[in-house]
This record gives C-alpha cells, sequence and structure tokens, in this order.
C-alpha cells in the first residue's frame, strides 16, 4: 500500500498571475538592496510584481537610504 498522496494538479495557465501589492514590493526591494532573497522568493516576484511596480519601489527605497544617510550625518556632524 503506498500512502503518499498523488501531487496537486498545476493551476490552469489561461489565469493571469496575481499582482502583488505594496508590502510585497516593498519586501522585495527591501531583499534586493540587502540581497538575501531565496531562489523560490525571487520566481515569485518575477511572476508577481510588475517592471513598474519595481522601478517605482526601487526609487522609493532608494530616495528612502538617502534620506536617512544624510539625516544621520546631519545628527552625528551637529553634535
Amino acid at each position: 500500500m503506498d500512502s503518499r498522496q498523488p501531487a496537486p494538479p498545476p493551476p490552469p495557465a489561461d489565469l493571469p498571475p496575481r499582482r502583488a501589492g505594496p508590502l510585497a514590493v516593498a519586501r522585495a526591494v527591501l531583499g534586493s538592496f540587502l540581497g538575501i532573497r531565496k531562489a523560490r522568493d525571487l520566481d515569485a516576484d518575477a511572476r508577481s510584481i510588475t517592471p513598474a511596480q519595481a522601478i517605482i519601489g526601487g526609487l522609493l527605497g532608494a530616495a528612502i537610504l538617502v534620506a536617512s544617510l544624510l539625516a544621520l550625518v546631519m545628527f552625528v556632524t551637529r553634535g
């Protein structure tokens, strides 16, 4: 007797991939900045994040990084 269950069938190919939300885009951008993304997460991001979302998320992430570094430098140099 085989106790293994059969694998579930793959989803239909005619369904469009789900579009990623803002939190998923932010998580992907942060992971890309730090270089700590797993391969399976990268594949899922490639299917769900549009190029426009990636560009906007990257620009926002870069702006936040630069602003926080400038704030840190100003805080340290004033003290």
